[in-house]
């Protein structure tokens, strides 16, 4: 068998116990994360983390666009700008696939993330969303290929220093992948949690593909996760913290690929040593983005720095336009109790019912509040300009120099355009002193 061990085991068929304590600590950190907040508002995180998902796993493979303008394509603001285009079109093509990922394995008891067919579909269901057709023109080995998406490629590859399997097996290997994959499904969520990791490397090493091999594993992971129904899981997400860690990330796959290193190396073809790493380093980002969101999902500090928000907008300190005056209470309450009846507004706000109204329209207009109707309850919404306030660092800054051709000015507001300006013109004095 070619993807054995398919989790990191000794020759006696055993997981590492350091794995396992590991294993054990995320989904304990998980589960505490998930009991912090409302269902409302985790909804809403869940929604914004969909965005930094998308964002962060195209950025591993070099093609990521800002989340400001993955909002924009949302609201169907495409960039002039054609290579921007594309890049919100690839962006949003991967928050559609994840949400219906989600919604397969909500509606699907028997519902299996390792089944070959459902691998295939990750992959179709990618690039024949809307304004993905212009990806699949692919080059291998310097000839143009057109690549017919669900197909496992026909082609040989080359990945690095990574020679995949002849195009020949890709079939009989992802049959083995199922086989052996969907046996761990009825064992311990711990147990689970690990193969899950362990299949993300064997399905990158199978690179069944001829394009889109690190999205449709890292799709294929995140389904394997939601499928173990592990409690807390969406409002963190491990791509983040492996597009943080990218080197380091490759470098771990790549050591996984290795073969079995002698008899005391695991059982299997490759090497259990190397998968045990994999793995380690996979628990480990988990663990890291579970912390970050832990710490910035406690209720009282978030409510603090919400309050901060609305108080330095006011004050012209942050990019933020003005936020009427009491929209902190607002705020506040909608985190307690998830959401509002518009009728309550002039009693939360403590103003007169017009007045209340008004605030109201205001931050539904801003993109600061939600509502599935004009007269349904409101919810708190966190889009990227409020979310990068909310929780540091989950919302990354915009790169004046190196990215400065991916950001589409032109749709910028004035106080965006005078911030990027100021930027940029800080980095350009700061390399003049450097060069001096």
């Amino acid at each position: 068998m070619y993807i054995t061990p398919i989790a990191p085991t000794d020759i006696k068929g055993s997981i590492d116990k350091k794995i396992l304590k590991k294993a054990e600590e995320a989904l304990f950190l998980s589960a505490t994360l998930y009991g912090s907040q409302n269902q409302f508002v985790i909804n809403e995180v869940k929604e914004l983390l969909r965005k930094v998902n998308s964002y962060y796993s195209n950025k591993i493979e070099g093609d990521g666009t800002h989340i400001y303008n993955i909002e924009k394509a949302m609201r169907n603001e495409y960039s002039l700008n054609t290579k921007e285009k594309n890049l919100q079109q690839l962006s949003l093509a991967h928050i559609n696939v994840q949400k219906q990922i989600e919604l397969s394995i909500e509606s699907n008891s028997s519902f299996s993330p390792y089944s070959k067919q459902f691998i295939k579909d990750i992959h179709k269901r990618l690039y024949t969303q809307k304004g993905m057709d212009k990806f699949l023109n692919v080059s291998k080995n310097d000839t143009p290929v057109f690549m017919k998406p669900g197909e496992f490629r026909k082609l040989e590859v080359e990945v690095g220093s990574h020679n995949p399997l002849g195009c020949e097996k890709v079939e009989s290997v992802m049959d083995e992948f199922e086989h052996l994959y969907s046996k761990s499904m009825n064992t311990s969520k711990i147990t689970q949690y690990i193969h899950a990791l362990s299949s993300h490397h064997r399905l990158a090493w199978v690179h069944p593909f001829l394009d889109g091999n690190g999205r449709v594993s890292r799709l294929a992971l995140d389904a394997a996760l939601h499928s173990i129904e592990i409690p807390g899981y969406g409002l963190w997400n491990i791509s983040r913290g492996l597009a943080k860690n990218s080197e380091e990330y490759k470098k771990s796959l790549s050591y996984a690929d290795m073969i079995r290193q002698g008899a005391t190396d695991g059982r299997g073809n490759l090497s259990s040593r190397g998968l045990n790493h994999f793995v380690d380093f996979m628990l480990e980002t988990s663990i890291d983005q579970i912390e970050y969101m832990s710490k910035y999902l406690k209720m009282d500090e978030l409510s603090q720095r919400i309050e901060k928000v609305v108080s330095q907008s006011r004050s012209g300190f942050i990019e933020i336009d003005p936020l009427p005056k009491e929209s902190s209470k607002l705020f506040n309450y909608l985190l307690i109790h998830g959401e509002m009846p518009r009728g309550k507004a002039a009693e939360v706000l403590g103003l007169k019912e017009r007045s209340a109204r008004n605030v109201i329209s205001e931050l539904v207009k801003r993109d600061f509040l939600i509502s599935n109707t004009v007269k349904s309850p409101i919810r708190i919404r966190f889009d990227a300009v409020f979310a990068k306030y909310l929780f540091p660092e989950l919302v990354p800054e915009v790169d004046t120099l190196e990215s400065i051709d991916k950001i589409d000015i032109e749709n910028m507001s004035s106080k965006e355009r005078e911030d990027l300006m100021k930027k940029l013109s800080e980095s350009i004095d700061k390399d003049k002193l450097l060069n001096s």
